[in-house]
């Protein structure tokens, strides 16, 4: 970095040993007092003196004002003061002892008197100095103490390299000048035949040169400022730096950098969105129009985690009205004022429907849907939380699969065109019950489907499609939310095994695949969506430690800083998650979606089942629950008996 040449001196003076800087702030005085009598001789004459001019004798005024002021000043604890935190009692001090100079040189030069000197000097000299030396002393408590106080800020702050020195590099640098949060010390740049060359007065650096620089600049950060490179690119920059242990930060995508400069709220931690090694795919902007711009669309479970990202790509696409269905009070009333500050930033005309109810609840969504005839309905509303569906099965049955009954059959009567379920891998030959009642609400929407192909109805025709996909990064029910808090609070972050693989999306692109699987539905399709290559839940543990600027404390490492702590398969859950029942999945128009071709029971047969399971459920027949699951549910294996807490 260029630092001016000021800052080096003040440095240089900070630096400086105590006795040292007494005895510049002594000669200082020193030179004060001599000017000091000679600005004296020049206001009382009206002209400049030669001090060899013998008609007048300024060296006899002062060498009386040298040997009368720095005894006096040396006593009186001037240079015991440390300048760059003076202040009031230092100026009072200081008063007191130009006073008591002032006596003595006043009555040595004005009533008795010096050849050569007028009397008037003994009165002018000692006003001057005390101005002078006052002004000496402010002037080094501003100056020394506010490039002190910058020094020890700066200390603390920050030591960053900024990948990338393009223009977004460039927008970065003049924001991080103004916000003073962060020590800029040059960029890197992957070209060689850039190292060197400085941009906006920072030294590029070759980025091989990282692993020298940490330790000549004493690096603490690494700024991503790469906004358009692919997502495999970034994860070798990351894995680079990843092995220097230095945090890395990022900033948005181009798409979101669009919107405007750069600013320092821009830049975040490292997401381990950033990890997944692969590009989303763009969307196909008329599928995702198709069922939403211009319509009444509904969401259940709007407040969720995967019901509050359709809604964000929802609105995007203007609907004329967007229902809300959610059944947390607090989850509604966050996404619908998220909403409205979106619409209002968008100057959008959309039209925002919050409702609080149960999808349980028939009477309610028969009177809403035919109040508000919904044209698109996306039913988000789940309990997807493994272990505590595991300990509550009644009310996870009860909401997984008869509020999906409940809300397609409502759709259905009242002329919904279409109705997607989200779905879960862990619906494939589950071990748990969150994943068997899943399964199940999918069986229900198959089965309805069928029976409209079958028994047409006129006025009644839903298109009834379903979209399972993996784990969401930082969805409510996700690791990594809960590893970032671990690693934050000092560890240990714990695993229930260290083979556990799952798959990984991104919120956003997952809504996105969702809204166009959903339009290409034709009644009754099982949407896989590609999750890419299923990721080992121990890497990402180890990422987000060293994404933290981290070690992982293990065995072959024992100093480090985070321990990984094996805690055990919690009850229903698998090490490895599926998405396909049957091995025939069909590619559709985007290669991301994947459609299945799995079995199914008609609903003449399912209705029987499902009422004998709802009927086990009031009251409260874990035994006959399980049974139910047993027999519907393809690939079933529950690893005990599920028990209840109630």
């Amino acid at each position: 970095m260029i630092i001016p040449s000021s800052n080096k001196t003040t440095q240089f003076l900070l630096a400086m040993p105590r006795l040292l800087k007494r005895m510049i702030a002594l000669l200082l005085d020193v030179a004060l007092i001599g000017l000091t009598v000679w600005l004296a001789f020049y206001l009382r004459l009206g002209q400049w003196i030669n001090p060899l001019n013998t008609e007048w004798q300024i060296f006899s005024a002062f060498w009386p004002a040298l040997l009368f002021s720095l005894p006096i000043f040396i006593i009186s604890g001037l240079y015991r003061t440390i300048f760059r935190f003076s202040g009031l009692p230092v100026l009072v001090a200081l008063v007191r002892a130009v006073g008591i100079y002032s006596l003595l040189y006043g009555f040595l030069i004005t009533v008795i008197g010096l050849p050569g000197v007028p009397r008037t000097v003994g009165l002018i000299q000692p006003i001057l100095l005390l101005l002078f030396i006052g002004g000496s002393r402010l002037l080094a408590a501003f100056w020394l103490g506010g490039a002190y106080r910058s020094k020890l800020k700066r200390q603390h702050l920050p030591r960053v390299l900024i990948y990338g020195a393009g223009s977004t590099g460039r927008q970065l640098v003049g924001a991080l000048r103004q916000s003073h949060q962060m020590n800029i010390l040059g960029f890197l740049e992957d070209d060689p035949a850039l190292d060197g060359n400085v941009l906006n007065g920072y030294r590029i650096y070759s980025a091989e040169k990282l692993p020298k620089l940490i330790s000549k600049l004493k690096i603490t950060d690494v700024l991503l400022a790469l906004p358009s490179i692919s997502r495999r690119r970034r994860n070798e920059i990351i894995a680079f730096v990843q092995t220097q242990k230095l945090r890395v930060k990022t900033l948005p995508s181009m798409i979101d950098m669009a919107k405007g400069k750069i600013a320092i709220s821009d830049i975040h931690e490292l997401d381990i969105e950033d990890l997944l090694g692969r590009d989303p795919v763009e969307p196909n902007a008329d599928l995702l129009k198709k069922n939403i711009t211009e319509k009444v669309v509904l969401v259940t479970g709007a407040g969720g985690s995967i019901g509050s990202e359709l809604c964000r790509q929802i609105v995007l696409e203007k609907p004329r009205k967007l229902i809300l269905f959610e059944q947390s009070e607090f989850n509604l009333y966050q996404v619908n004022q998220e909403l409205k500050q979106l619409i209002e930033h968008r100057s959008l005309s959309v039209e925002l429907l919050p409702i609080l109810g149960s999808v349980r609840d028939e009477s309610h969504l028969r009177e809403l849907f035919s109040a508000e005839k919904p044209h698109t309905a996306y039913h988000a509303a789940a309990y997807k939380h493994v272990p505590l569906v595991e300990a509550n099965p009644v009310e996870g049955i009860l909401n997984n699969v008869f509020g999906t009954l409940t809300t397609a059959s409502v759709a259905l009567e009242q002329g919904v065109s279409s109705f997607t379920l989200i779905s879960t891998d862990k619906a494939v030959r589950p071990t748990n019950v969150m994943g068997a009642s899943k399964r199940l609400a999918e069986l229900v929407l198959q089965g309805l489907a069928q029976e409209q192909k079958t028994h047409p109805q006129a006025g009644r025709n839903t298109i009834f499609s379903m979209v399972r996909f993996g784990n969401v990064l930082d969805s409510s029910g996700s690791v990594v939310p809960l590893f970032k808090q671990q690693v934050a609070q000092g560890g240990p972050v714990t695993l229930t095994h260290a083979e556990v693989t799952r798959y990984f999306m991104t919120i956003p692109e997952a809504a996105q695949l969702v809204i166009q699987a959903s339009a290409m539905a034709t009644g009754g399709d099982v949407f896989l969506l590609d999750m890419g290559d299923p990721v080992k839940i121990m890497d990402l543990a180890r990422r987000i430690i060293e994404l933290s600027g981290l070690t992982v404390c293990d065995v072959g490492n024992p100093d480090g800083d985070i321990e990984i702590a094996i805690t055990g398969l919690r009850p229903g859950e698998k090490l490895y998650e599926e998405l396909l029942i049957a091995d025939n999945p069909e590619q559709t128009q985007n290669k991301r979606i994947m459609k299945a071709h799995e079995e199914f029971i008609p609903l003449s047969e399912f209705t029987s089942r499902l009422d004998a399971l709802k009927g086990y459920c009031q009251a409260r027949d874990l035994h006959g629950i399980q049974s139910i699951l047993l027999a519907s549910v393809s690939g079933y294996v529950p690893d005990s008996h599920i028990t209840d807490l109630e």
